[in-house]
């Protein structure tokens, strides 16, 4: 009877720590999935590309803001994870995937919040900087300048990988998609309307930033230019290359101490 009481304490102590996912309805009605977990001051965590939110789950970053008494919200952007994976261009274009973390922000009723972003999803933070005034503070994780060419190699090298056209540089990404089962015109339409956001547009950000990345990652573009082109900002280069580096203690130690 004692050991059936402790396996039942266990599992209400598992049940309620485990974040249950939420929903709401974005600008266009897309469904887009999220968790809220913690209390305190309100920080936004963006995947990034081929992934969902759970690529946060167990890192030492998500850990520590807990543990630190902050308020942790993590989407799915639309066309990942649980969220809706919509199959027309209309649906990615025109900074949907930004708009919708606003239109997050504003069904949490969020006046000031924080965000940290890493890979792709520091492409779409950077947009956010620009339109969003309650962003105050935020973190540009494993992202380099190469973004603020609308004719970027690489996003056109991935956009064509998920229509078909795959090559040696991206047969790696296309295979881990097919790994997860994810949807490749979804990742289509999210590289062919990616949002750009110019090195004009960046100087007009206001909130204070940190640029952190790997010292091996370097596909994106420079991290020092990203970080010469955003008043108010700060650089951070920690150890480990693109897939590695948001899960270790070190990329968690500097943001904590940035935030």
């Amino acid at each position: 009877m004692k050991s059936f009481t402790i396996i039942l304490l266990s599992l209400v102590c598992n049940i309620s720590t485990y974040a249950q996912t939420k929903y709401f309805n974005s600008f266009d009605d897309t469904k887009i999935a999220y968790t809220d977990e913690g209390q305190g001051k309100p920080i936004l965590l963006i995947h990034g590309f081929i992934n969902t939110r759970k690529s946060w789950e167990n890192t030492a970053l998500k850990q520590d803001l807990i543990a630190k008494g902050f308020r942790v919200i993590i989407p799915d952007l639309r066309g990942n994870g649980d969220s809706d994976k919509p199959q027309n261009d209309e649906a990615y274009s025109h900074d949907a995937e930004v708009i919708d973390l606003m239109f997050l922000m504003a069904e949490l009723k969020i006046s000031k919040y924080w965000a940290v972003a890493y890979s792709r999803g520091s492409i779409l933070l950077a947009k956010l900087l620009t339109k969003d005034k309650r962003l105050k503070k935020a973190v540009l994780g494993g992202m380099g300048i190469d973004f603020t060419n609308r004719n970027w190699k690489r996003r056109i090298m991935f956009r064509d990988a998920f229509n078909g056209k795959i090559t040696n540089e991206t047969e790696e990404a296309v295979a881990y998609a097919k790994s997860i089962n994810a949807d490749f015109k979804s990742l289509y339409l999210q590289q062919k309307y990616q949002s750009v956001t110019t090195k004009t547009q960046l100087q007009y950000i206001k909130a204070k930033v940190l640029v952190i990345a790997g010292d091996k990652d370097k596909d994106n573009g420079s991290p020092e230019l990203l970080q010469a082109a955003i008043p108010k900002s700060k650089i951070k280069i920690v150890s480990g290359d693109h897939n590695a580096t948001y899960k270790t203690d070190e990329f968690s130690k500097a943001i904590c101490a940035f935030l």
